[in-house]
């Protein structure tokens, strides 16, 4: 793989760490604030709801920008919202630091991905799509472990000071390793949208939406879930967070190297799985075996939905002629659902489910992903159409 893909990927893993670490350190920046869980929920659900804005936003601003400089940039975004974060006096300037640092993220990896695909050949294009996101699960795998070991043992402010670090790598790496691209084709906004009456491409978004908002539902509120009611140390949710991690990464290889064989059976199969696990979860979080292999399975089967779902966005998008606004939004919806999922978790806990109903929150929202990919799978059999009635 060309070596640019690496670059992304270290942004990938800032990326990742930033909004992923907050599901270990919640409670260290719930004491730190002196606010409640849900309140300190916001942290993961602003920082999701900055990224659904922030895509579509970054992508018009940028269009006309060479994508080497557009993604120096964002970089440099991402940075300095981390340092407002780690030096926050108060929650509220700490949620302007995550959405500061949010704008960075649906238009790095909407650039991203068209980059990623136009270096490899057609048939590896999911595969390279998969690598660069692979910095997510590395993220997950060792930064968010570690992340939360560091909030445990000195303040959760390290943890945002050291992914600024990260975001300074990213610019050197990026500067180093990306060749020089030339600008995208401007923006045109009456074209590029489009993409947006497809019913096809709403559909998939849809399921971008609801299938990782699925996960993110119970991840978010993994720690007081583990320590309060399952009895777990901190050191055992960073432990979970390691299982976290290593799902990712084989749900990540797994669907890049599935979908490029079929994208909407790599679908069904791990949205369906997905639901079934946090059923299982919800059932059994008291065992220490049954909640680790659940946490497992959850962040493999949801995130091997990633690269399928963004290589079928691009794919119809492109038949509109539309595809560089669609990739960036569709990174956003994803963020949408992560924002729908900390929402559904921290609701279904006030409403007093407990904090172990996010489990069965997020199993409904993984099933309602499933039901709209057989849609989109019935639709996509039909002939292309940008009327609605395609479907």
């Amino acid at each position: 793989m060309p070596i640019a893909l690496f670059a992304l990927a270290v942004g990938a893993f800032g990326i990742g760490l930033t909004e992923f670490v907050i599901a270990g350190i919640l409670p260290q920046i719930a004491r730190g604030f002196d606010v409640s869980i849900p309140s300190a929920g916001l942290m993961a659900t602003s920082y999701a709801l900055g990224v659904f804005i922030g895509a579509p936003l970054m992508t018009v601003v940028g269009s006309r920008v060479p994508r080497k400089t557009m993604l120096i940039a964002l970089a440099v975004i991402f940075t300095l919202g981390n340092i407002i974060t780690a030096m926050a006096p108060t929650l509220s300037v700490a949620v302007v630091g995550r959405v500061i640092t949010s704008f960075n993220h649906g238009a790095f990896f909407g650039i991203g991905s068209i980059i990623a695909a136009s270096l490899v050949a057609p048939g590896r294009q999911a595969s390279a799509i998969a690598l660069m996101f692979s910095g997510l699960t590395l993220a997950n795998l060792l930064g968010v472990p570690a992340g939360t070991w560091l909030a445990q043992a000195f303040s959760w402010r390290m943890v945002f000071w050291g992914i600024a670090g990260i975001g300074l790598l990213t610019i050197a790496s990026i500067a180093l390793f990306v060749p020089d691209i030339k600008k995208g084709p401007g923006i045109a906004l009456k074209a590029e949208l489009r993409a947006f009456v497809d019913p096809q491409v709403l559909l998939v978004m849809g399921i971008t939406v609801f299938g990782p908002a699925a996960f993110f539902t119970s991840i978010t509120y993994i720690a007081p879930m583990m320590i309060e009611v399952a009895g777990l140390s901190p050191a055992g949710v960073a432990g979970l967070m390691v299982l976290f991690g290593l799902g990712l990464a084989v749900g990540n290889w797994l669907g890049g190297r599935f979908a490029d064989r079929s994208l909407f059976g790599t679908l069904f199969i791990t949205l369906a799985a997905q639901g079934g696990v946090l059923l299982v979860f919800w059932a059994g979080v008291e065992n220490p075996l049954v909640a680790g292999v659940c946490v497992f399975l959850m962040a493999a089967f949801g995130f091997a939905t990633v690269s399928p779902i963004q290589k079928l966005v691009m794919d119809r998008a492109s038949h509109a002629g539309a595809p560089t606004m669609a990739a960036s939004v569709n990174i956003g919806m994803f963020n949408l659902g992560n924002a729908l999922g900390a929402w559904a978790g921290g609701a279904t806990i006030a409403a007093g489910f407990g904090l172990v109903s996010p489990n069965w929150a997020g199993a409904i929202l993984s099933f309602i992903a499933l039901g709209l990919a057989l849609l989109a799978w019935q639709c996509a059999r039909k002939p292309y159409s940008l009327k609605a009635e395609s479907c």
